[in-house]
């Protein structure tokens, strides 16, 4: 369809990058620029004539800069269809000139509440002349170019220079898109932090209206499978994790890629640096091997002999900088990607020779407590909750059996319950000294997966040379109620000699006897962890 050739544009930018170069490249073309503020000062600065929002509106900015653009000769210019006699005969007699080309990135609202800003910082960040633009524009891109994104400036200098100075229909219409895309994530970031703030005061109910956006990270070559189409899109809410790591090496991440690695930080993550160093080990979502050492390597060690067959082929994550002797250990099996808050240089040395592991450094490890949400489709909608970032210490656990439990017994049953919370549920999980024994994830029964998971702790013992299985003197936890002794009866024979379970169940008097008569310690946590 038609070219359009730019004569007017309006630059109006938060986010200065490329500006210079960019309107340099319109002044080329004979394009007579207009701006506001800021951004018509470093135009100036730089050699550039540029005409005051101010002259076309023939007001002043106001109100601390509140009111500047929203005015008919804006918005006339930015919508008016210069082919049709009503709107000609309008900007005839009121003076309005047409705008073909609106550069505006808006406020930097998002990353004003990432660095925590307050309330009135964080409101006056809240755009509103730049998104009415921005609309007013692509509304109307038949006639008007819109930009908001740095990356389109080349494609737009390229159109300009390959078409006398105007831009197509195909180029356009694209762009309008991306405007209309940017202004409705920059609206889902307004209305989530004020749900947010809201939640402060109190109100707790579901907000009406939900809107969630996101930034293109990276396009994938496909979904779980081959056959599905799958991107990667950041929330700019800066919480650390695959979304804010640094790929050092290896080959581009998968879908399947990414899903894991944030299982393994999010896991990995519970366990504070200063106390201890944490690995994980993930294989499909679930952990198959968790560990506390005294060094990162112990660590590692400790989580990959649970279930070295499962490691093969794994996401590794580490709560702290990733160090040589630890990568030294790490080469010697298949590992698909790594994680941590950073790496050594002899860490990625050493990792630079296994050229198809990705290498993840993410900056920080996201905080487990923090009331985020997560979200998931289902036929004509989504669920949306908040993240599960329940947490049970030892002042909330309570003895239920003759028994009690010994102080290594409670530091593993608490251990084996944290683990829980990111193993699928059904989940059974043994811990003994530091370290998963054997985990069992994902079935319809719990007694199936605590017999799974004993059975994963036979044969690592089996591939170790040990002499018995690591669930003999074990802790267990089961993220929810044993419903029936069945399911208790199983973790003992496995060699469990402490439980931990959330309790609730109508037959926990059933099940606490039982115990009892196995001579085992158990506590309630009273929370439960299920993850579907």
């Amino acid at each position: 369809m038609s070219l359009r050739k730019i004569s007017r544009a309006l630059l109006s930018l938060s986010d200065k990058t490329g500006l210079l170069e960019f309107a340099q490249g319109l002044a080329g073309h004979g394009v007579t620029l207009i701006s506001t503020g800021g951004t018509a000062k470093a135009l100036r600065e730089a050699g550039l004539t540029v005409l005051d929002v101010s002259e076309i509106t023939n007001f002043p900015e106001m109100m601390d800069g509140r009111v500047k653009t929203l005015h008919p000769n804006v918005h006339g210019g930015l919508l008016a269809l210069r082919d049709k006699a009503n709107h000609a005969a309008s900007m005839k007699d009121h003076g309005i000139e047409g705008i073909d080309l609106l550069v505006c990135n808006l406020y930097p609202f998002e990353s004003t509440v990432a660095r925590g800003a307050d309330f009135d910082t964080t409101i006056e960040n809240i755009d509103i002349g730049g998104p009415a633009m921005t609309r007013s524009a692509a509304k109307n891109y038949d006639w008007t170019t819109v930009v908001v994104d740095v990356e389109d400036y080349s494609a737009v200098l390229a159109d300009m220079a390959a078409n006398k100075g105007a831009t197509t229909h195909a180029l356009r219409r694209t762009l309008a898109q991306r405007a209309f895309a940017r202004t409705a994530a920059y609206d889902a970031a307004v209305s989530g932090w004020f749900e947010g703030e809201l939640a402060k005061d109190g109100n707790a109910e579901p907000p009406r209206r939900r809107a969630f956006g996101g930034l293109l990270r990276q396009g994938l070559r496909y979904g779980e499978n081959p056959h599905q189409q799958a991107a990667f899109y950041t929330d700019g809410s800066n919480r650390p994790g695959v979304a804010t790591a640094v790929q050092l090496q290896g080959k581009e991440l998968s879908y399947n890629n990414i899903n894991d690695t944030d299982a393994a930080y999010e896991l990995v993550a519970e366990f504070d640096p200063k106390e201890a160093p944490a690995c994980a080990i993930i294989k499909h979502a679930n952990p198959c091997g968790v560990a506390l050492g005294s060094s990162l390597k112990d660590a590692y060690l400790k989580a990959l002999a649970c279930d070295t067959t499962s490691a093969f082929g794994g996401v590794l994550a580490f709560n702290h900088k990733l160090d040589g002797e630890t990568a030294e250990e790490i080469s010697k099996i298949f590992t698909e990607v790594i994680i941590a808050p950073d790496a050594d240089d002899d860490a990625r040395r050493i990792l630079a020779a296994k050229k198809n592991l990705r290498l993840l450094t993410a900056g920080g490890l996201p905080d487990p407590l923090a009331p985020t949400l997560t979200y998931r489709t289902v036929a004509g909608g989504f669920l949306v909750q908040t993240r599960d970032n329940g947490r049970v210490t030892r002042e909330m656990l309570k003895v239920v059996t003759k028994r009690q439990p010994t102080e290594q017994e409670f530091t593993d049953m608490l251990l084996a319950f944290t683990i829980g919370k990111h193993v699928k549920s059904n989940a059974i999980v043994y811990v003994k000294d530091g370290s998963t024994a054997g985990i069992g994830a994902g079935q319809m029964s719990r007694v199936d997966s605590a017999r799974i998971a004993a059975l994963k702790a036979k044969d690592a013992a089996k591939i170790a040379g040990w002499d018995e299985p690591r669930t003999i003197g074990s802790a267990a936890a089961s993220e929810a109620f044993f419903p029936f002794p069945d399911g208790l009866l199983t973790v003992a024979e496995a060699g469990a000699t402490a439980v931990i379970q959330p309790g609730g169940s109508m037959n926990d008097r059933h099940v606490i006897d039982a115990a009892d008569e196995a001579g085992l310690a158990m506590v309630f946590t009273g929370m439960r962890h299920f993850l579907h």
